[in-house]
């Protein structure tokens, strides 16, 4: 076998939550002494700084990105466990801003964490356009997978919509749902608010297709 598929879910806190997200895994034959290749199924969204439109991915594991000698593909450890660790935790994690390249080091500031903020909001809003994507064309086999992952999730997806909408900031939606608004925590956008308005019918529309009911949901600002 030198062809995998996996399927990540984003994870709570994160402005990736609830997405799904798909990489082609290929062995080439001097693996394990050469890393895999790994290709991103885009759908020609760009969500994170180190995954591209194209599909590349940027990880020090698989040697497409420059790192320290600890971090790179160690053919004696390194594995493919641990290359789909890195994507969910290090790559799609609860502030993707700090993957570009030098920004890491504005966190911390005000305005570095301001652009944090807004980072997550898009972030967000593409991670939406890839499950509608997602949706309409599930890779071959998954198709399964992909509407029982969207089922199961519906209302979590919606109400963490219809909480962002309310003012919450992209990611805390599970704290912040059922409570009102935190008071420490500061709101969204009014852009953001507005282009998730129209993500989320967009969303009711392909969820209510593939016979997931949205009954409850239709309406909602």
């Amino acid at each position: 076998m030198d062809l995998l598929r996996a399927a990540l879910v984003g994870a709570p806190g994160t402005p990736y939550h609830d997405g799904l997200f798909f990489f082609d895994i290929y062995l080439p034959p001097e693996y394990p002494y050469e890393p895999p290749s790994v290709y991103y199924q885009s759908g020609g969204l760009r969500l994170n700084p180190n995954l591209y439109e194209s599909g590349k991915v940027c990880l020090s594991l698989l040697n497409t990105w420059t790192s320290s000698d600890t971090e790179v593909w160690n053919p004696g450890s390194s594995t493919i466990l641990q290359i789909l660790l890195s994507l969910q935790a290090l790559v799609l994690n609860e502030k993707p801003y700090s993957n570009e390249a030098g920004y890491n080091k504005q966190l911390g500031r005000a305005g570095g964490e301001t652009n944090s903020v807004s980072y997550n909001e898009n972030v967000f809003l593409v991670t939406c356009q890839s499950m509608l994507y997602i949706l309409r064309k599930p890779p071959k086999h998954f198709e399964a997978l992909v509407k029982e992952h969207f089922s199961k999730n519906a209302e979590t997806i919606f109400s963490a919509c219809n909480t962002y909408m309310e003012g919450a900031r992209v990611g805390c939606a599970l704290e912040c749902s059922g409570n009102g608004h935190d008071e420490h925590i500061e709101g969204s956008s009014t852009g953001f608010k507005i282009m998730l308005a129209k993500l989320l019918q967009k969303l009711v529309e392909a969820f209510s297709y593939q016979g997931i009911d949205c009954s409850r949901f239709q309406g909602k600002k």
